[in-house]
């Protein structure tokens, strides 16, 4: 039995949703959020709003592809189609777009904070990146790591993060 065929026939056993079992698509929305953030643009009349429908439909966005991918690519070959497990796979991947809240809401309450534009983006960035290592540690402690790997693990996703905000860095002077 292969490794995949190992995993279905698991998950067939045990339906327990991976966002319960995993953090992983909390850890690549926020990388996905922190993206969208670093590489935004000239924003047009409401660049707050703009923000916002920006983290969040690009994070939907991903959701969807992630959930034809996984329906229409492994699963399809080995198992019917039917409406319990597009379901099953749409809850599966909804942390994609769990993670890009916390950025969309930094972005939304920043003029409470007296943020101009470019503090309101590195709010959420931060907030984003913040995100990515906080899923991943969680990850990590769910899946029985010890206290090295926990920090292994959010030491990579920093320095992931990082690399994004060097982007942002590097792009805009």
């Amino acid at each position: 039995m292969s490794h995949s065929e190992q995993r279905l026939t698991a998950r067939e056993s045990a339906p327990e949703p991976r966002a319960r079992a995993d953090f992983t698509g909390g850890v690549y929305g926020s990388m996905l959020a922190a993206s969208v953030v670093a590489g935004a643009g000239g924003l047009g009349e409401f660049p707050r709003l703009e923000m916002v429908l920006l983290l969040l439909f690009s994070a939907v966005a991903f959701w969807l592809a992630h959930v034809h991918a996984e329906v229409f690519g492994a699963r399809l070959a080995q198992r019917r189609l039917d409406r319990v497990v597009v379901l099953h796979v749409c809850r599966e991947e909804w942390p994609i777009v769990n993670a890009a809240v916390p950025p969309a809401v930094a972005v939304a309450v920043s003029p409470l904070l007296g943020l101009d534009l470019e503090g309101t983006a590195w709010l959420a960035l931060t907030v984003a990146v913040a995100g990515q290592v906080g899923w991943s540690v969680a990850a990590a402690r769910r899946a029985g790591a010890s206290g090295r790997l926990m920090a292994v693990s959010a030491a990579v996703n920093l320095v992931i993060g990082l690399l994004i905000i060097s982007f942002k860095l590097f792009v805009t002077h």
